[in-house]
């Protein structure tokens, strides 16, 4: 994951082509239409556009558009922080809504695995930002690590 971002994200839209790909390899993610603006080792961070095809009832970014892009960032921070002998995958998912969200939204999120020997759960969490820099959700996502 990380060798195609640092290929991509140097070339013009190399960014948008990657987060397509992410959304592709993860269907239901790319609903969203998510962005990735940097990825490190462990380390990501996501933008989203408010639009209509995102929003809710009550003029703001939905719920679940909200849940969804703290556990793409969750996730991708988690991923990247794995070494490649271990696997991960969610089993638990929490938000904590702050306000409500409009606007471009940032999702950030910075994670260290532990050492694997045998099953272990680490929950990762994302924070997501207006663009005034308010918190307006909080994700945990808790993954269960296990060697291959």
């Amino acid at each position: 994951m990380l060798a195609n971002w640092n290929r991509l994200r140097r070339l013009p839209f190399g960014k948008a082509v990657f987060s397509y790909l992410v959304g592709r390899g993860a269907p239901y993610t790319g609903t969203i239409g998510a962005r990735i603006i940097e990825l490190e080792p462990g380390f990501v961070r996501t933008r989203l556009h408010d639009r209509r095809k995102v929003r809710n009832h009550l003029n703001s970014v939905h719920a679940v558009a909200l849940a969804n892009l703290g556990e793409v960032t969750s996730g991708l921070a988690a991923l990247t922080a794995l070494p490649p002998n271990i696997r991960g995958i969610v089993t638990k998912l929490s938000t904590e809504y702050k306000k409500k969200a409009r606007g471009t939204l940032t999702a950030q999120c910075r994670s260290s695995m532990p050492e694997v020997n045998s099953p272990v759960e680490r929950e990762v969490e994302a924070v997501v930002r207006d663009r005034a820099g308010d918190e307006v959700a909080r994700v945990r996502a808790t993954w269960l690590l296990t060697p291959r």
